[in-house]
């Protein structure tokens, strides 16, 4: 008896009007489904293109909102915890029992707009959010909605070195391709990161988009880097309610709040509470697969000379006079 592959697989769901958009568009090979095609300069699976165009026409958002961009395997699962922690800590005390983090998956807690919300022709109800409403995308800087350009909307980009972040994304990719297709190798998969064929790629002009308009528009564009928060998470928490203006009090601090963040959040803390080892998304991933390793610098177990040298002389080049530099140590 064969089983039909999980809900992120299937690539028969489309609308008439997606797949025949599709056949214009190019098209080349996938990191988890068959391809991944080009919209807008940006290369994205079948099924979450759907998404993404539904989304854009459709969304109209809040000047209140907040909205996490990451590039895919960024840090974006500790990072939708740690704002949605700090966003709700008075609706949410932090040392409650039964607080959200503890018994649910963070992206359910913070979804997605063309992966969960706008997905498979789904039309979200946003009723049922309380504002701030908390929300995440992939989608580069040209592709988001025109809605969020035009409001008051705040936007927090984090990225993580280009090294870590493919190196996380190929593992991933083959954990949700595990006993559904094939593995690919990371040779051929490192091949098609350097020309820029990765999910929400080219990395490099996604991560450049945001940082320039983090640049010109500090107030809408906060840009945040993975390295950074794991180096000083304190530091970094602190800034972040300060750009949110929900800052911490004393009180809040010598009350340890910030530590219980911290704390809650954390890799460790997270990856092994029940939700996170045996939960699934309704999509179908397990949620284990969200919560690797997140070291920094873990590239030094797979690369060899050649493929470290040829990703530094692409960085090299593309970030050339941005001022922008990353961390791999």
């Amino acid at each position: 008896m064969t089983t039909s592959p999980p809900k992120y697989l299937q690539e028969d769901s489309l609308s008439e009007e997606c797949k025949k958009l599709l056949s214009i568009l190019p098209k080349e090979k996938g990191w988890v489904g068959s391809y991944i095609y080009n919209y807008q300069g940006c290369w994205t699976p079948p099924r979450l293109l759907q998404g993404v165009i539904a989304c854009q026409q459709q969304f109209q958002a809040e000047d209140s909102d907040v909205i996490l961009v990451t590039t895919p395997k960024s840090g974006t699962t500790w990072l939708k915890s740690l704002l949605f922690a700090l966003m709700n800590r008075v609706k949410h005390p932090m040392f409650e029992p039964n607080h959200p983090l503890l018994v649910n998956n963070p992206h359910v807690l913070v979804p997605f707009l063309e992966h969960t919300l706008y997905v498979d022709g789904q039309v979200p109800d946003f009723s049922t959010f309380t504002s701030p409403r908390l929300l995440a995308t992939h989608v580069p800087f040209a592709s988001l909605p025109k809605s969020i350009m035009d409001s008051r909307t705040k936007l927090i980009y984090l990225c993580r070195n280009p090294k870590d972040t493919f190196i996380s994304m190929w593992h991933f990719a083959n954990n949700l391709r595990l006993h559904h297709k094939d593995t690919n190798s990371i040779h051929e998969m490192f091949d098609l990161f350097c020309e820029g064929l990765s999910l929400y790629g080219p990395f490099w002009n996604h991560v450049l988009d945001y940082w320039k308009q983090s640049i010109e528009n500090p107030n809408k564009m906060f840009f945040l880097m993975y390295e950074e928060i794991k180096e000083k998470p304190k530091i970094q928490l602190k800034r972040l309610a300060e750009y949110l203006e929900c800052p911490f009090s004393m009180e809040e601090e010598n009350c340890g709040v910030l530590n219980e963040i911290l704390r809650m959040c954390s890799f460790e803390n997270l990856r092994n509470l029940e939700v996170n080892t045996n939960g699934k998304l309704s999509t179908g991933e397990g949620n284990k697969v969200f919560f690797r390793r997140g070291e920094i610098g873990d590239w030094r177990n797979y690369f060899t000379t050649e493929m470290s040298d040829k990703l530094n002389h692409i960085i090299e080049e593309k970030f050339q006079g941005s001022g922008l530099k990353f961390s791999y140590v």
